[in-house]
């Protein structure tokens, strides 16, 4: 991983600055500099549009029950994209602008989730290693309520014991 981020550190840069130095004959200085600061703008502006509509969308498949790791991938998408897009750069603009649209954006999603394992944990309790309770009892059958054949996930039931409400109150 470390040698692919050297490369990109290194060539990224310097295509950037020979794409700067192309433009830059051709535009001249300052348009050049004003196509980079309206990129940066509009970029964010969109990035920002397409975010909310993202959050929407990660509420309304929570409100139904369904696992929006598709959405949420695309938000993490999203924030790259306008990453790029603040980073001055044709060649990196034009990166952030294909993942900001909606379309190409989804298929890379598509395909990111087929190298991706999301695990769903399902309806009932589950907890991290570590949580021990005397008002814990655990399914018959069991000889050690805290520890299970998958690892650190636990089912079980509790019951509260404590029958005086009024130590439950803040003031």
């Amino acid at each position: 991983m470390f040698p692919i981020l050297l490369i990109l550190f290194i060539c990224v840069p310097i295509i950037e600055i020979g794409l700067f130095i192309q433009v830059g004959d051709i535009l001249g200085l300052w348009p050049t500099i004003g196509l980079v600061l309206l990129t940066a703008f509009v970029g964010a502006s969109l990035v920002r549009s397409q975010g909310l509509q993202t959050l929407m969308s990660v509420q309304n498949r929570l409100r139904h029950g369904e696992m929006p790791a598709q959405q949420i991938l695309e938000g993490v998408m999203l924030a790259v994209s306008g990453v790029l897009l603040l980073t001055p750069g044709f060649m990196t603009d034009a990166m952030g602008m294909v993942v900001l649209l909606p379309v190409p954006r989804a298929m890379l999603a598509k395909y990111l989730m087929t190298k991706v394992v999301v695990k769903s944990m399902g309806n009932g309790f589950h907890a991290q290693g570590g949580f021990t309770s005397e008002h814990f009892h655990s399914r018959p059958g069991r000889d050690n309520p805290f520890s299970s054949e998958e690892g650190n996930t636990f089912e079980g039931e509790f019951e509260r014991k404590d029958d005086d409400k009024d130590n439950n109150k803040l003031n």
